[in-house]
């Protein structure tokens, strides 16, 4: 069994939410690519690297990782194991050799001491029951002089593009959601101010931290039907009525291109150095 200093946390992402994440693994990674450049960017993972992904989900990142590392590896770490299936079986069927995974709680997982060069999250490091302390066992993992870089969702302002058509679609569905997604969606606040970074970090230990505005399109879905049939999938069973979702088609019709329905969101991107 996992330990975990978070239960509600693995209970979402052990249910429903992981789940969902799991069976819709390519729209979640395409969703989220757009700041895959930026994040290995500040990484700058090296030939020979030992990388530590925190939060790897379906492993997407952790692959990216370890083609920079080798001949050195990468690991994923997740406590899903949902999400975990996915990224051993994608990694499996690309025959990357020198990437591993393990399911645990990185707030209190004992990784190996200075048993990583470079640190990496897109997304994974907002879940934590207590940052500081979670932030402090990631340095412990890291050699003196190893990087930290992750990216985190900035605040959803009232006015920005995903903000409201993610807005339109809660009102339209008319449905509160369960208490693991609930649980999810408040954690991902929870780095989004960056003096609160900033401070969790420099008590956790590191030295050098940089929080920087990172603006991406994220993808969510070939056309309009596509990401339309997306968004309903988080409610299963639960249909629009055709007004509604002539509504919804109506709101994501601008943001619809040839390479996708694409829609502005802002990331902070943090780097960090263990003295």
């Amino acid at each position: 069994m996992t330990v975990t200093a978070n239960p509600r946390q693995a209970e979402a992402w052990n249910g429903p939410v992981g789940t969902h994440w799991a069976t819709h693994q390519a729209r979640y990674d395409a969703m989220l690519a757009g700041v895959n450049d930026a994040l290995f960017g500040a990484a700058a993972v090296a030939p020979g690297d030992r990388v530590l992904d925190v939060g790897c989900g379906a492993g997407a990142t952790t692959r990216i990782a370890a083609r920079l590392a080798a001949p050195g590896h990468a690991v994923g770490v997740d406590i899903s194991a949902p999400l975990l299936e996915r990224a051993r079986a994608s990694t499996a069927a690309e025959g990357l050799a020198n990437a591993a995974y393990e399911c645990a709680d990185a707030q209190v997982h004992r990784f190996p001491a200075d048993g990583f060069d470079v640190v990496v999250s897109r997304g994974g490091l907002m879940f934590f029951a207590d940052h500081t302390a979670a932030f402090r066992n990631l340095a412990r993992a890291l050699r003196p002089g190893g990087r930290l870089a992750f990216v985190c969702p900035q605040p959803p302002g009232e006015h920005s593009e995903e903000a409201r058509a993610l807005g339109l679609f809660a009102r339209l569905v008319g449905e509160e959601p369960g208490p693991e997604a609930v649980a999810a969606r408040g954690a991902m606040a929870s780095l989004s101010d960056p003096g609160r970074v900033r401070e969790v970090l420099s008590g956790a230990g590191f030295c050098e931290v940089t929080v920087a505005p990172v603006s991406v399109q994220a993808v969510w879905g070939r056309d309009v039907a596509d990401a339309v049939d997306f968004l309903l999938s988080r409610f299963p069973g639960r249909p629009l009525p055709a007004g509604r979702l002539a509504e919804l088609e109506a709101a994501l019709l601008p943001h619809a291109s040839e390479t996708g329905v694409r829609m502005r969101a802002g990331v902070w991107l943090v780097t960090a150095v263990r003295p």
